[in-house]
């Protein structure tokens, strides 16, 4: 398993009930935050920020509850992860502070793609653009 996917997973094992309803309580706030970012390098890494943001809202509000814990563990690490200023690669570094911020969703995406598209069919939104394949 590559290296950023054991850290997403082991990253995701400290996210409870609890921390993702404290997050879930500041994702309008990050939601507007992403949408600053600037990151030509990674030009789908807003929109999928926006779809895990998206789809945590959703299901820990229980308006979705057909999305395993573990995908919505892993979206809240990421965004997390996302939403600090400090990670493997600091983001004040040009055109490479992101990469590890979009690594991390990527990841996310991957281990989840199941889950998540069946959430993104049902939401009406196009999947090939979450996953940069539009």
């Amino acid at each position: 398993m590559p290296e950023i996917a054991k850290f997403v997973n082991h990253g995701a094992t400290t996210i409870t009930p609890a921390v993702a309803e404290q997050v879930l309580r500041h994702l309008p706030q990050w939601k507007l935050e992403f949408t600053q970012i600037n990151a030509p390098k990674f030009p789908h890494l807003v929109d999928q920020l926006e779809f895990l943001a998206d789809a945590v809202e959703d299901a820990v509000d229980g308006a979705y509850k057909d999305l395993p814990f573990v995908a919505i563990a892993q979206a809240v690490f990421a965004l997390i992860y996302a939403h600090k200023k400090m990670g493997v690669i600091p983001d004040s570094i040009l055109d490479l502070g992101r990469a590890d911020d979009s690594s991390v969703v990527r990841v996310v995406l991957i281990q989840n793609e199941k889950a998540f598209a069946i959430y993104a069919g049902k939401q009406g939104v196009d999947w090939r653009k979450i996953t940069s394949q539009a």
